[in-house]
């Protein structure tokens, strides 16, 4: 029976693609099966076959689950995945040419279809089976990650991930609670390490601004800029020491949360003008921006002078651009911003820099041994079943997030 099995998965598999059937090929010859012989032959996901809304998110339980054919991928089930702003925007098409060429990049000679997608970014799950280069995962391994846009995402009772992009999860908390932070707290380590260029021995009483403080970005970023301080920290994300300050801003429900996770001045945009509050507070030395402001001159005019201050944006134009004036058209446009951006502070020492979000094991083995110390707390506002996930989509849908809106996948958490 076995043998059938596996003949009828070879078999379906090359009638669907006959190049999928010379990469499993070269996967048998590092890998035993083992992995064919107790998974299903196909997985339960939340898909899309064309560019909308939450209502066109489909159901399907007929999708292979994935094979590894690259020697540094792993295969993990998910037990939690999280909906960020991200997916709900990609769900409309935003970001498809972009992403679209660089999965035909990341996949030529082959030609993919754009549909159907699977979106999800960040996940919490069980390691089932590695490429034969994976050194530091092995099957039945707890790992949490952050996967890139090129890839098909979390959404999903499997996925393939690079072992660069993952790290084993926290101890101390649930797959659910794992499943919150993954792609918030890479895209702030690319916004604040990589971008802002921040190291621990230069951050020293440093003051920060966070936008949107109550959303997945804005809660891990407080915590992380009053964790970074700790003096036992020596990675990357230690970058703030000694009297760090945080100031955010965000609506009148949300000041309990903020406050509670230690921001030091909290600017309540429901019943204050932040601009005029923050002309109080001026002289920080980073502002990070999760939603893309438009008085980029006026915050920029809030940072201090000549003292390589930066307001970090993690909504920059290129994706925008692109899908409206083409890869080429939208490239040239946004180096041309990109440029002008920079020059803006240059006559005082402040600048205007881009951030993205990039995968990387690397930070969050360095937040999960910060979660372990009870540094970072993961924030969850609601946690929806799988069979509801266009209900987690319309969630973040609404805005003014409390936290994450995270999917339980696998019941047992």
């Amino acid at each position: 029976m076995k043998i059938e099995y596996t003949n009828v998965v070879v078999f379906t598999a090359a009638i669907m693609h006959q190049n999928k059937i010379l990469q499993m090929l070269l996967h048998y010859r590092y890998q035993n099966l083992r992995y064919f012989y107790s998974l299903p032959a196909t997985m339960k996901v939340w898909q899309t076959h064309k560019y909308g809304g939450p209502e066109d998110l489909v159901f399907s339980d007929t999708v292979c689950v994935p094979f590894i054919s690259k020697p540094n991928d792993l295969l993990v089930q998910i037990h939690a995945a999280s909906v960020n702003p991200i997916d709900v925007r990609m769900l409309g098409g935003y970001g498809s040419v972009a992403i679209g060429t660089l999965k035909r990049l990341c996949e030529f000679p082959q030609d993919p279809a754009e549909f159907p997608l699977t979106f999800g970014r960040d996940f919490s799950g069980v390691v089932i089976d590695t490429g034969h280069s994976v050194k530091n995962f092995k099957p039945g391994d707890e790992v949490w990650g952050a996967i890139g846009a090129q890839r098909q995402g979390t959404h999903a009772e499997f996925v393939l991930a690079a072992d660069s992009s993952v790290s084993h999860k926290p101890k101390s908390i649930s797959h659910v609670e794992a499943a919150s932070i993954p792609y918030v707290a890479t895209t702030v380590w690319s916004a604040l390490c990589v971008v802002g260029g921040l190291r621990r021995d230069t951050a020293i009483g440093m003051r920060s601004l966070v936008f949107a403080g109550s959303g997945g970005i804005g809660t891990f970023a407080i915590q992380a800029c009053l964790a970074y301080s700790y003096t036992g920290l020596k990675k990357c994300f230690s970058v703030l020491h000694g009297g760090a300050h945080v100031t955010t801003t965000c609506s009148t429900e949300a000041v309990h949360l903020v406050t509670q996770l230690g921001a030091d001045e909290v600017i309540d945009y429901s019943t204050q003008n932040v601009m005029e509050e923050l002309k109080t507070l001026k002289g920080f030395d980073i502002i990070l921006d999760p939603i893309g402001q438009e008085s980029a001159d006026f915050y920029l005019s809030l940072l201090k002078s000549w003292t390589n201050s930066k307001y970090i944006t993690i909504v920059p134009p290129f994706l925008m651009n692109t899908d409206k004036y083409g890869i080429v058209g939208g490239t040239l446009l946004s180096l041309v911003q990109a440029s002008l951006d920079t020059a803006k502070g240059l006559k005082d020492g402040r600048s205007l820099r881009w951030a993205l979000f990039a995968p990387s094991g690397c930070a969050l083995k360095t937040v999960s041994q910060m979660v372990d110390n009870g540094e970072i707390t993961p924030v969850v506002e609601k946690i929806f079943q799988f069979e509801d996930t266009p209900d987690a989509y319309r969630k973040q849908q609404e805005g003014h997030a409390r936290g994450k809106t995270v999917i339980s996948v696998k019941n047992t958490t």
